[in-house]
């Protein structure tokens, strides 16, 4: 068998086993029961809180992410290295020992400082946030660097020369130059956010309506032998994922051929 047949066999072989998986999702639910289980209030709580709790959390993320993204691309300071190789932790780090960690924390004298200022993450909403907050913001920060990474600091020296602050050449240059990258940075965290378990049902727990994302809630309806259920809610996942990857790909086609 030729070298290029040999390549293009093994990336057809990778398709056909997801492909299958995805098949027999599809094959083992019945029409009836796919409507009844995604109409039913419990899993559109569980869509909704997802949801919500995705986009807050990767809103926080790239509140802090971006500035952070750009002193690591543009700035020297003492500790960098240390700084941007910490960003890592939670790739390296299993989710739930990351949940874990935060129920440590939290039985501290701070945490429970923390909390009794009225703010509880244990088995609360919170809690659903902070858990995927730490799990995207490393991810988020280094995706926004490797955008701004890729323009030119040139182009911000040029605004200061002309008259813009620091504050000014990063907004009217920057930003614009590196939207696209970033806006793929913040899909990618957001999805990631989305599909989240270990470290939310360590900290946040598996509290039907109340905490219980559709990862959890994949989890809870396997636990008790509800199929349809957890066939609607990784449909709903998958979904979820190709269209975040397809709008990655689109904001990658329009920056290569404009």
């Amino acid at each position: 068998m030729g070298f290029r047949y040999t390549m293009i066999g093994a990336a057809i072989c990778i398709f056909i086993f997801y492909f299958g998986l995805l098949a027999s999702l599809l094959f083992s639910a019945s029409l009836k029961g796919f409507w009844e289980s995604l109409l039913h209030p419990s899993t559109l709580f569980s869509i909704r809180l997802s949801l919500i709790a995705a986009t807050l959390a990767t809103l926080l993320a790239v509140a802090i992410g971006l500035p952070s993204a750009y002193a690591l691309s543009r700035f020297q300071f003492r500790g960098k290295q240390i700084v941007d190789t910490f960003l890592e932790i939670p790739i390296i780090m299993s989710p739930i020992a990351l949940g874990a960690s935060f129920l440590v924390f939290f039985n501290t004298p701070l945490g429970e400082a923390i909390q009794r200022k009225g703010i509880f993450f244990v088995f609360e909403f919170p809690g659903i946030i902070l858990a995927q907050f730490a799990t995207i913001a490393g991810l988020a920060t280094r995706l926004m660097k490797a955008s701004l990474d890729e323009i030119s600091p040139r182009y911000e020296a040029v605004a200061r020369s002309l008259g813009s602050s620091s504050w000014q050449a990063f907004y009217r240059v920057t930003l614009p130059l590196s939207f696209r990258g970033l806006l793929a940075a913040i899909i990618l965290s957001w999805a990631k956010a989305a599909g989240e378990f270990g470290a939310t049902v360590t900290l946040a727990g598996a509290m039907p309506g109340k905490t219980e994302t559709m990862p959890i809630a994949i989890f809870t309806a396997l636990a008790s032998a509800n199929i349809e259920k957890a066939i609607v809610l990784i449909l709903i996942l998958v979904f979820l994922g190709l269209v975040a990857l397809y709008a990655v790909r689109f904001t990658g086609k329009i920056y290569r051929y404009d």
